[in-house]
C-alpha cells in the first residue's frame, strides 16, 4: 500500500525521485495521487504539475493523526498508485527529535520506506550508513534503495556489490546528468510556474526512470491504499444559505497555498475568484472577503510597487471585508519592500512595518491569540508554520493595528508576532485551515458580518 520517498538527509533527491516516477506512471495514462509530509509548498506545487492532480501536505503535527490518515485513505484510494515524498532526512523532525518526521508519518500509516541516497564520493561507507538507518528504529521497513549521483559504470557497480552485501534491494541507480538537475531558489525548489519546457522535461524523466529505475518493483510499492471512506469527512460542510465569493491572490508573487483551502472555502457556501495583484486590477467586485497567501513578492517587488489598481484596492477593501495574508501576503499589506538588491518598493501601507531580507526563520510554532482577528478570537490556540528569509523593521501597534498573537517554537522564546484588527490578519505564520475547524467558523462569521453592514 503506498510507500514512503525518504532519504538520509535534505538535497539527496527525494524530489526528483517522486517526479521520475510521477512522470513514467503518467506516460501510461495512469493516475496518480502524491503527497508531500510536512508545510512544504514548492515541492508539492512540482508534483501536482507532473501528476496533474493537486499534491496534498501530510503534517501530523499541524492537521493530526485522524486528519492524515483520512487525507491519505481517501485521496489515495482514488488513484491507480499513491507515492508520499518525505521531508528531510528520515529522522528528522522538530528540534533534536523525530516528532513531525517522515519516519513518524511512516510507522502511522504503515508505509515500508525508499532511501534514495546520494552516491558521490561513497562506497563501502555506504553499507554503515544504510545498516545505521535500519538498526536506528526497527519499526520501519526499508522497501529498498535507489542511488543517485552514480559517477561511472564502475562505481556502479561498486555501490550494488556493497548493497548486495548487505542484502538490501537496489532500485535503481541515477546518472550524475544536467536533465536530472532541479532549479532552486532561497527557499528550496523553484515554483512549478519557473520550469521552462516541462512537458519536454517530464518525457525526459519519463525514459530516464524506465531506463535506470526498477519501475515493476515501484508499481508494487505504489499501489494505492483500499479505502473504507467514500468522502473527506474532514470538511465541515454547509448546504443552504447566501453565497459569499472570497478572492484569492494568485500569481507569480503569491502561490503558497495549501490545496484543502480553496476546496473547504467552496463547499461553505464561499465560491472562490483568483485575483492577480500582479496584472493591476480592482479586487473582484463580488468578493466578500480576501486572501493572500505567501510567495515571493521580493521577487516581482516592482512590478508590484507599480501596481497602483491593485494597490488602492487593497486600502479600499480592508475598510470594510476581512482580509487574511500570511507571510508574503503580509508584506505586501506593509509599509514597503526592499528587493534582493536592497532597493526599496512601495506597497499597500496598511500596516505599520516594512519588510527586508534577514535570517532563516523556520520551524512550527504555537500560538495563542491575544486580540481578535477574521479567524481567531482571544485565547484561540493553534498550531502554524513559519518558513522565511525576511524580517519587519520600524514596526510598531497603534490603536488600528495590534498584535495578533503570542508565538512560541521549539528554542524560541515566546514573542508578539502578526498584526489584526476586526478586519485583518496578517502573519508570517502558515495555518492549515481544513483541520482546524475554528478557523473556518470564523472566518465565516466575519464575511457574513460585513456582508450584511
Amino acid at each position: 500500500m503506498a510507500c514512503v520517498i525518504s532519504a538520509t538527509s535534505s538535497n539527496s533527491g527525494k524530489t526528483l525521485l517522486s517526479l521520475l516516477l510521477t512522470s513514467c506512471l503518467k506516460s501510461k495514462n495512469q493516475k496518480v495521487q502524491t503527497f508531500k509530509v510536512g508545510p512544504d509548498y514548492l515541492d508539492p506545487q512540482q508534483l501536482s504539475a507532473v501528476s496533474k492532480t493537486a499534491c496534498r501536505n501530510l503534517d501530523l503535527v499541524l492537521s493530526g493523526e485522524k486528519w492524515v490518515k483520512e487525507s491519505f485513505n481517501y485521496f489515495g484510494g482514488l488513484s491507480d498508485f499513491s507515492l508520499v515524498e518525505g521531508v528531510m532526512g528520515l529522522f528528522d523532525g522538530i528540534g533534536s527529535g523525530t516528532k513531525g518526521s517522515t519516519a513518524e508519518l511512516a510507522k502511522v500509516l504503515g508505509l515500508p520506506i525508499v532511501l534514495i541516497i546520494d552516491a558521490r564520493g561513497k562506497s563501502a561507507s555506504l553499507a554503515a550508513l544504510i545498516k545505521g538507518f535500519k538498526e536506528y528504529d526497527k519499526e520501519l521497513r526499508i522497501a529498498g534503495v535507489v542511488l543517485n549521483n552514480v559517477q561511472t559504470i564502475r562505481h556502479e557497480k561498486i555501490l550494488l556489490e556493497v548493497l548486495n552485501h548487505i542484502n538490501i534491494k537496489s532500485l535503481g541507480c541515477l546518472p550524475y546528468c544536467n536533465d536530472l538537475n532541479l532549479p532552486t531558489r532561497h527557499l528550496g525548489l523553484a515554483p512549478a510556474h519557473e520550469i521552462l519546457d516541462l512537458k519536454i522535461k517530464v518525457e525526459k524523466w519519463a525514459s530516464i526512470a524506465k531506463n535506470y529505475l526498477d519501475i515493476q518493483s515501484f508499481k508494487n510499492l505504489l499501489s494505492p491504499p483500499k479505502s473504507k471512506y467514500k468522502t473527506v469527512n474532514f470538511f465541515s460542510k454547509t448546504n443552504s444559505g447566501l453565497l459569499h465569493p472570497i478572492a484569492i491572490a494568485e500569481d507569480e508573487a503569491f502561490h503558497f497555498r495549501y490545496q484543502e483551502t480553496k476546496e473547504l472555502l467552496e463547499i461553505n457556501n464561499m465560491p472562490t475568484i483568483i485575483w492577480k495583484p500582479l496584472e493591476d486590477k480592482e479586487i473582484p467586485k463580488e468578493a466578500k472577503g480576501l486572501i493572500i497567501p505567501g510567495g515571493f513578492p521580493e521577487l516581482h517587488a516592482k512590478q508590484l510597487s507599480n501596481s497602483k489598481t491593485s494597490l488602492k484596492s487593497i486600502q479600499i477593501f480592508s475598510k470594510k471585508f476581512p482580509i487574511y495574508a500570511e507571510c508574503g501576503g503580509m508584506m505586501l499589506l506593509g509599509k514597503s519592500i526592499f528587493d534582493l538588491d536592497g532597493n526599496e518598493y512601495s506597497m499597500a501601507g496598511i500596516l505599520p512595518f516594512k519588510a527586508r531580507k534577514g535570517s532563516l526563520k523556520i520551524g512550527y510554532r504555537e500560538i495563542l491569540s491575544k486580540n481578535k482577528s477574521p479567524i481567531t478570537k482571544p485565547g484561540d490556540k493553534l498550531i502554524g508554520h513559519e518558513f522565511h528569509r525576511w524580517e519587519l523593521i520600524n514596526e510598531r501597534y497603534n490603536s488600528g493595528i495590534k498584535a495578533l498573537w503570542n508565538a512560541k517554537g521549539w528554542n524560541i522564546e515566546t514573542k508578539n508576532e502578526g498584526f489584526c484588527n476586526d478586519l485583518v490578519h496578517a502573519s508570517w505564520i502558515h495555518l492549515h485551515w481544513a483541520s482546524s475547524p475554528k478557523i473556518l467558523e470564523n472566518w465565516k462569521k466575519s464575511v457574513i458580518n460585513c456582508s450584511l453592514k
